[in-house]
């Protein structure tokens, strides 16, 4: 069946942004987007690494991973394969192949709305990987599917070429228009956050952080 590409790339924002946000936490992010977007029920699957690129984006047929082979052929660095499969968890999509081929392709990482299996190959690495579940039945190659067109990843819409977050805590993404202000918002509050944590260590808290 067709695999329908909107564009054969991505636009990115410029480079001290991406890099301004690899310290960011995604709750800080999150906090600042009025606790409203980022995806719901994804957690990483890899050793540690923070996840911070551009979505370069796939949807595909719930069990079916031919649009993210096609995907494969056009990634490059800086582009996080953001994969909106239906959140299914019956067939993997992603395994340890599709991982070194984006590895190799220098992608950033996966976020995948569905299964993954190979999940130990995964664990001993750094590559970034956020997924709903991990199955050892594999996917099928038929498609239909589409790329770089808005997806919906665990309720949260994230469109290409939209800044995508991750870290411990989760997934989070936004539109790269605006970005420095949410930067500058972000770091600033980090440093309150930085001083509330002294102030305690230092016995001189006053209960301001539950008035922010």
């Amino acid at each position: 069946m067709t695999i329908t590409i909107a564009a054969n790339s991505v636009p990115k924002p410029p480079a001290e942004i991406i890099e301004g946000f690899r310290n960011a936490p995604t709750s800080v992010i999150s906090d600042n987007l009025a606790r409203l977007p980022g995806a719901v029920g994804l957690k990483p699957y890899h050793r540690g690494r923070k996840l911070v690129g551009t979505a370069f984006t796939v949807r595909t047929r719930p069990g079916d991973n031919l649009a993210i082979h096609r995907a494969l052929d056009l990634v490059g660095p800086g582009d996080v394969i953001v994969v909106d499969g239906g959140g299914d968890e019956t067939r993997a999509l992603v395994g340890e192949i599709m991982k070194n081929i984006a590895q190799w392709r220098k992608a950033e990482g996966y976020v995948i709305d569905g299964a993954i299996r190979d999940v130990a190959a995964f664990a001993a690495d750094d590559f970034p990987c956020y997924a709903r579940a991990v199955i050892h039945r594999g996917p099928y190659k038929n498609g239909p599917g589409e790329i770089n067109v808005p997806v919906t990843i665990g309720g949260s819409v994230i469109s290409p070429g939209d800044i995508v977050v991750g870290d411990e805590d989760g997934v989070v993404s936004f539109p790269a228009a605006g970005a420095a202000a949410l930067l500058e918002a972000v770091r600033a509050q980090v440093a309150r956050e930085e001083e509330t944590l002294k102030a305690i260590r230092e016995g001189r808290y006053q209960g301001s952080y539950g008035k922010s």
